[in-house]
């Protein structure tokens, strides 16, 4: 049996690499995929140094001519990208007065759009094969918004919105949507600690039930 491949955008030292890293210890091929050249370089000699399959692919989650020349060297390198974990999003903080209709609109690429691109790139050779998983990095401001981290809470409540929308209409076609919502701040050694999160998106990936784990 061929081994199946992850493709996590957004890779990094909080949950993207421990969400590629459970899959990994899986037995999946992982491609990580960040905007920082460099930073891709020292998580590709960490994984290799862990013995898992890695790749690597510079990609800007606020670019979608970007992330289409990644998702298609993906898809000619390997096939069929199995599960899809889009982990990317603008973090910074702003009130509603402070912010413009530009400013939404950039974290909304990012946060939202990007997700649904990155969908649409993975789900046609998933309908081909009758089989897939696209996971989201969801946070507990989509259920309790707060007006410092505006642009977050509109945006993590649009992407749950997505998983389920996505799910509603893919599920009986092979294709599970899923979203870990995080209530909390990530760090590591404590009940945040993403590698402990990170057991949450096999879950979902196994099971392929509820679309929606809240870890809190």
């Amino acid at each position: 049996m061929s081994k199946k491949t992850i493709v996590v955008v957004g890779a990094g030292k909080g949950m993207g690499n421990h969400i590629a890293k459970k899959f990994a210890e899986n037995d999946f091929r992982v491609v990580l995929m960040a905007r920082n050249e460099e930073n891709l370089a020292q998580y590709k000699t960490e994984f290799e140094a862990q013995g898992f399959e890695v790749y690597t692919k510079s990609a800007d989650a606020s670019n979608t001519d970007s992330l289409k020349a990644a998702f298609d060297w993906v898809k000619d390198q390997f096939g069929v990208v199995d599960v899809l974990a889009y982990n990317a999003a603008i973090l910074t903080a702003g009130t509603p007065t402070e912010l413009t209709a530009e400013d939404l609109m950039e974290h909304y690429q990012v946060d939202v759009a990007s997700a649904l691109f990155c969908a649409r790139e993975v789900i046609p050779a998933q309908l081909e094969q009758g089989e897939g998983t696209i996971l989201f990095t969801g946070g507990g401001l989509a259920l309790y918004p707060m007006a410092e981290y505006t642009c977050v809470s509109i945006d993590k409540a649009a992407l749950r919105g997505l998983a389920f929308a996505l799910n509603q209409e893919l599920k009986d076609k092979g294709i599970f949507t899923g979203v870990v919502t995080i209530m909390g701040n990530i760090a590591e050694g404590t009940h945040y600690d993403p590698g402990m999160i990170a057991e949450k998106y096999w879950e979902l990936y196994s099971k392929r039930s509820d679309v929606e784990v809240v870890y809190k």
